[in-house]
């Protein structure tokens, strides 16, 4: 049996539907927070669980793929607390839990804001780690729970540092905002920022692909960024969700060089630590942003929870 926390949510349900097609059984285990029960593939058992509450049972699970958490940086502005429970609290429950049922590998997501403003572009594993927002904390102190369980109890794990990954299912991010703010004013769209902000979108299918690839890697403790190997800036992304929704609004920048406190304007991650194992993306970064745009345009059209 193989656990996929967050598991109907964005990144999560893919996991699913891979392992389900690798013949794996799996089960969900997703508090609905963020996730969609219609996401859970149905070869998947679906249990609802809150990953905070602890005193989780993982008896017979012989993998876990931690990928429930709380993914919106700009939470931590207002919500500190609860980006603490969903990602540190929850990681450290799930630890526990695999230590007292001897569950032996650990799969868990995390985030290029590890690396705060990355003095080294494109940005290694290697490199130091000064996160500026919570949420990039968070996943760091995750990081460290993760690795000193593997030495102390033996576990195995592979962690993986995103650059923002897109597309289809996704319900937060900025494609997803413009969207929406499009919807509501089709007139004017407001941009977080300067709009100059150049950063690295992986789409959802290469970014699947890249964590199995890594699993081929046999350390005790596996890390990779991974992403794609060129950059996209914020205002480029507006113009493409414009020209898909067929709208030419008029750009209102809130000004400054970030978009927010804990905004890392400028991130471009190393991936030759993956590509080593053989694996490389099958989109750059504006090629994954307009598929991503189509697939949330559709998404949202069909979808009666956003009007």
């Amino acid at each position: 049996m193989i656990v996929v926390t967050g598991g109907a949510g964005f990144i999560g349900s893919y996991i699913v539907d891979k392992l389900i097609l690798m013949d794996y059984e799996v089960a969900v285990y997703d508090n609905l927070s963020s996730g969609n029960l219609e996401y859970v593939n149905d070869k998947a058992k679906f249990f609802k669980v809150d990953l905070t509450e602890g005193n989780l049972n993982l008896k017979d699970v012989e993998e876990v793929w931690h990928i429930a958490a709380n993914p919106d940086v700009r939470v931590g502005l207002e919500k500190p607390d609860e980006i603490y429970r969903n990602n540190v609290l929850a990681t450290y429950n799930v630890l526990e839990a695999m230590r007292k049922h001897d569950v032996e590998r650990i799969i868990f997501t995390s985030t290029s804001t590890v690396y705060g403003e990355a003095k080294t572009i494109p940005t290694p594993e290697e490199h130091p780690m000064h996160p500026i927002s919570l949420y990039g904390a968070s996943k760091l102190a995750c990081e460290a729970l993760i690795e000193s369980y593997c030495h102390t109890f033996g576990i195995k794990s592979w962690i993986y540092r995103f650059a923002n990954v897109i597309g289809k299912r996704s319900n937060h991010g900025v494609i997803f905002d413009f969207i929406m703010k499009l919807r509501k004013n089709p007139n004017e769209l407001e941009i977080l920022g300067d709009g100059e902000q150049n950063k690295s979108y992986i789409y959802i299918s290469d970014c699947i692909d890249a964590m199995f690839y890594g699993l081929k890697a046999k350390n005790n403790v596996n890390i990779f960024n991974i992403g794609s190997e060129d950059q996209i800036k914020v205002k480029k992304i507006a113009e493409i969700v414009c020209e898909e929704m067929g709208l030419k609004p008029k750009f209102r920048f809130t000004g400054g060089k970030r978009g927010w406190k804990g905004d890392v304007p400028l991130m471009l991650l190393s991936i030759e630590k993956i590509k080593s194992l053989g694996w490389k993306p099958k989109y750059n970064s504006e090629e994954a942003v307009r598929l991503a745009v189509k697939d949330l345009i559709q998404d949202l059209a069909n979808d009666t929870r956003h009007p």
